[in-house]
């Protein structure tokens, strides 16, 4: 298998310092040590890739590197006793396509602590129109549902409703019997996010709130934050009494300025969510209900399949903003 030959999306810097993508052809012999060698049949696009593929150090230390944080395929070799050559698996987070060859690959090689078996009631293809994005938005909804937080209570915010772990947490909140207030920023999104489930859809300026009051009226039961900064500081600020606000990205902001009183005085919850180094076991339960009762009806409308081709196009629409739902990258 070591001079098997594949196509890879590499990302290097050239002699003027720039950072460059090409598809070239590689040698499985490339790939790192570990335990399990995975032919990927599909990968998906994240945020996180896009900014590993133009040179962001803070994702990805050394180049020449090869991006894709996301990888659904077939293992091919394996050392583990837990994997056989043919089974379907997904290897999703820790450190592939951060500073180990990704899923922008044909083949990866990784640990078998990072390689999962698929669940049934998906196909390859399905579960990286999930990916990352939806993975986390089922987190973030897991964590909801775990502290509590029911339909009767009241409507659940999300923010950032246009993005991939945003689209997801819309159309599984909604199959849940949610009420859902989506924020958008564009409005030719408005009956996309309607379809999804949404019955509310405002934009960003209604979203923040720029008064200096401590707390605001209470409007949300939940909610489902995708970009920090000052819309999280508001949503915090308009959780009602006993609710939770879960966190997961910093697309407008890392910082947020916040007070103490919605949490003293409205006993507010603020729930961090991390997928990268989400324990397995807690990992393979949300995949399970992604799989069969979380299951998004129409979840072949929420991704967009391109080819490798397509990649470099795709990640620069990305950093601009300008995706809406999953973008699944058809390896083959």
């Amino acid at each position: 298998m070591d001079d098997t030959v594949y196509k890879a999306l590499l990302v290097e810097k050239n002699e003027d310092d720039q950072f460059i993508r090409t598809i070239t052809e590689r040698k499985v012999s490339d790939l790192p040590a570990g335990e399990v060698l995975v032919r990927v049949g599909y990968s998906s696009l994240n945020y996180k890739d896009a900014l590993s593929a133009s040179g962001n150090r803070g994702v990805t230390r050394r180049y020449p590197h090869t991006p894709g944080i996301d990888a659904a395929g077939v293992v091919v070799e394996s050392d583990s006793a837990k994997f056989l050559p043919g089974e379907q698996v997904i290897v999703s987070c820790y450190d592939l396509g951060m500073n180990t060859p990704g899923g922008f690959g044909q083949y990866i090689r990784v640990p078998a602590a990072w390689v999962m078996k698929l669940p049934a009631g998906l196909s390859l293809q399905e579960s990286m129109i999930y990916g990352t994005g939806g993975f986390t938005a089922a987190h973030s909804v897991w964590r909801l549902v775990e502290y509590g937080i029911t339909p009767e209570q009241g409507k659940i915010l999300v923010t950032g409703a246009t993005g991939g772990v945003g689209s997801f947490s819309v159309a599984i909140l909604a199959k849940l019997g949610y009420t859902v207030t989506a924020v958008s920023g564009k409005d030719s999104a408005h009956d996309f996010l309607r379809e999804l489930g949404a019955v509310e859809v405002i934009g960003r300026a209604q979203a923040i709130d720029t008064s200096g009051r401590m707390v605001l009226k209470g409007r949300w039961a939940g909610v489902v934050d995708t970009v920090g900064g000052a819309m999280l500081a508001t949503a915090i600020r308009s959780t009602r009494y006993g609710g939770a606000v879960t966190c997961c990205g910093n697309v407008a902001e890392p910082e947020f300025l916040i007070n103490v009183y919605p949490f003293i005085l409205r006993g507010v919850s603020l729930f961090g969510i991390d997928s990268a180094q989400c324990p397995m076991a807690l990992r393979e339960k949300i995949w399970a209900l992604l799989a069969a009762e979380w299951k998004i009806d129409n979840l072949g409308h929420l991704g967009t399949e391109i080819t490798m081709d397509q990649l470099d196009t795709y990640l620069a629409r990305m950093l601009k903003g300008g995706i809406m739902g999953r973008i699944v990258v058809n390896m083959s």
